[in-house]
């Protein structure tokens, strides 16, 4: 506690109508947990029974000073006694679901975690309630509850008692086991994983309102005192109050660890054993005594390796039922790693030395290039002094310079041509979102980057971006705006969607074939745009088939985390897997809406050899209604 006292505020405050409802949906209807069935009806029943059996203890506790007491109007209330009686019944039956999902069904996500801690605590709980229940029946046996009807279990049981047995010495026994029993699980739940009971609850009200995807800025001064700069977190006294409520909130369920592309691919990264092994580290650190809290976390609790094995995807954080909120925690790793330590994989300096250099983009090309994706196709290039655009088609680094990606830059083009949208481009004034360079860890560049961008979006007078790009989409969306730059921005795929349902755009009849999309990590899980790439595809006449993970559940394509610049390790690639999920639907073509997924997915394409097609929603669109030629082979 000495710790979380002195730990960095998180400025989670604003908005406290937002947090109340999701503490509402998340905690008391423990929404996130029913995304199981099974496991979710246990975890429920359980949480429950606490919720409407916690008066009981004190009725306990009174019945032992006074033997024949109760609490007043509640006590002997033939509803309130219904309900201790259900419920004290429905947590034995989440007890049992429990066992028998852990010992009969097993699943892989509890690799790791404390099982026989887990036993003990469920063993605890079924012993309160069926102390309870006996403690009731015996008072049903003695005469002493008013409406035994209305406790149909414990009335049952106390049939038990009905043949000369002690059971006034019974009464006594079991309401003295249970008042302990009790107290004991008090006394031992701040020192088990458990702990999770009591800080549950702030660290959901304490989560991120908004898009999981954007990060919290790391303002940095250079010039600033050298105590007052903060390069990410470096031992456990660096974490904030929220991601110290993070690693004492795990329930250790291993449901990030089911989601996650780098387990699932034979990565050393299970983020319930990053959040584990992080709790570990900082249990019992006392600030007073001696070096132990000044310990890196990095490698004294996690390897590199775990560290840079994350996509930053956000399927754990989705999955997560207490708002864990794991990639922010990996990333402020990764900053210290960066900025402070320079210790990076070492294929992933040619990526921050062409975004850090003067061409400020990660293929480290020259500006001048930016425009060469355009040709003969009428684009206009905004110069210092330009009216301002309807739209501002920021065509990003991936759109600009790799020749995949140039396609989906051209459709998107003739698109907006053929629709009479006022746009136009930056041109060689474009640099780099930062996006990569944030993800990876090095926050000053990024802060760097989306400073001059922001002042050039107020010197051009920018207010409505489109954006091809997932991840230029997210930072330009959600994190632009902490640096001043206050846009408009839309995917291209929804503004696609929206001239189609204007008819700006029509299809023509006959396209055939079948597709399956796949769901962009920083456009779909992380910032809810699910349908308008859907609605595009709709109108080309092609016939879509979903992946079994799909939308909030996608498989990442293996890029974020500024990892499409990383060599991969494992028994398998992320994006072979994905893509492996996509030919097994047996559609034609892959549909994708962000460069980074195209580039990944048709890499493993022509790695598996197969003829399946990898194209963006866009230059599908563009085939339908404007009779492009297709690129197909």
């Amino acid at each position: 506690m000495t710790l979380l006292r002195a730990a960095r505020p998180a400025a989670r405050t604003a908005d406290p109508g937002a947090r109340a409802r999701r503490e509402l949906a998340h905690v008391l209807g423990q929404r996130k947990l029913f995304q199981k069935a099974l496991p979710g009806v246990m975890h429920a029943f359980i949480f429950w029974g606490f919720l409407v059996l916690f008066p009981t203890i004190v009725e306990a506790m009174i019945a032992i000073v006074d033997d024949g007491r109760s609490l007043p109007l509640v006590g002997q209330a033939p509803w309130f006694l219904l309900l201790v009686d259900v419920f004290a019944t429905l947590v034995a039956v989440g007890i049992a679901i429990a066992f028998y999902i852990r010992k009969v069904q097993r699943p892989d996500r509890f690799r790791g975690s404390h099982m026989e801690e887990a036993d003990k605590i469920l063993l605890a709980i079924l012993a309160i309630v069926t102390t309870l229940l006996l403690w009731n029946a015996t008072k049903i046996a003695l005469g002493q509850t008013a409406h035994p009807s209305a406790e149909p279990v414990a009335n049952a049981l106390s049939n038990l008692f009905a043949n000369g047995q002690p059971t006034e010495t019974l009464e006594r026994v079991f309401v003295w086991a249970h008042v302990l029993i009790v107290l004991g699980f008090l006394a031992y739940l701040p020192k088990s994983k458990h702990l999770h009971i009591i800080t549950a609850a702030p660290n959901v009200y304490f989560a991120k309102n908004g898009p999981r995807g954007r990060l919290e800025p790391e303002r940095i001064d250079l010039d600033a005192a050298e105590e007052d700069l903060r390069f990410g977190v470096a031992t456990a006294d660096d974490l904030s109050k929220k991601q110290l409520l993070d690693l004492f909130s795990c329930t250790e369920c291993g449901r990030c660890q089911d989601v996650c592309p780098a387990w699932n691919t034979g990565k050393p990264l299970s983020p319930k054993l990053l959040i584990m092994d992080l709790r570990d580290a900082v249990v019992g650190v006392d600030p007073e005594a001696g070096e132990v809290h000044l310990q890196p976390l990095v490698p004294n609790a996690v390897t590199d390796q775990v560290v840079w094995d994350c996509v930053t995807c956000g399927a754990c954080m989705r999955e997560c039922p207490v708002d864990i909120e794991h990639v922010d925690t990996i990333v402020d790793l990764r900053r210290n790693l960066v900025m402070a330590e320079s210790r990076f994989p070492n294929e992933a300096g040619t990526m921050l030395r062409g975004v850090e250099g003067p061409n400020e983009n990660p293929w480290n090309q020259p500006a001048s290039a930016r425009t060469d994706w355009i040709g003969e196709i009428p684009v206009r290039v905004l110069e210092p002094g330009d009216p301002p655009p309807g739209y501002l088609f920021w065509v990003g680094c991936a759109g600009a310079f790799d020749e995949r990606a140039k396609k989906t830059t051209q459709s998107v083009a003739r698109l907006l041509n053929a629709a009479g949208v006022d746009w136009a481009v930056l041109g060689g004034r474009e640099r780099c979102t930062g996006d990569p360079a944030r993800r990876m860890g090095h926050e000053y560049l990024f802060q760097m980057l989306a400073e001059a961008n922001a002042a050039t979006f107020a010197e051009a007078e920018i207010t409505k971006v489109v954006a091809t790009c997932a991840h230029c989409f997210n930072t330009l969306a959600n994190e632009y705006p902490d640096y001043g730059a206050q846009l408009e921005v839309v995917h291209h795929t929804e503004l696609l969607s929206h001239l189609l349902a204007e008819r700006k755009l029509l299809t023509t009849p006959g396209t055939s074939g079948t597709v399956t999309y796949h769901d962009a990590c920083y456009l779909g899980r992380h910032n809810g745009r699910f349908d308008a790439p859907r609605d595009v595809l709709g109108s080309t006449g092609l016939t879509a088939t979903e992946m079994e993970r799909a939308r909030e559940r996608s498989f990442c394509c293996g890029a974020g985390g500024a990892r499409m610049w990383m060599e991969e390790e494992g028994e398998a690639r992320i994006n072979d897997t994905r893509f492996a999920e996509a030919a097994g639907t047996g559609a034609e073509t892959l549909a994708v809406a962000c460069p980074y997924c195209f580039v990944m997915l048709d890499d493993a394409a022509k790695a598996a050899g197969s003829d399946m097609r990898v194209a963006d929603v866009a230059t599908l669109l563009a085939e339908a209604s404007l009779g492009e030629p297709t690129d197909r082979p």
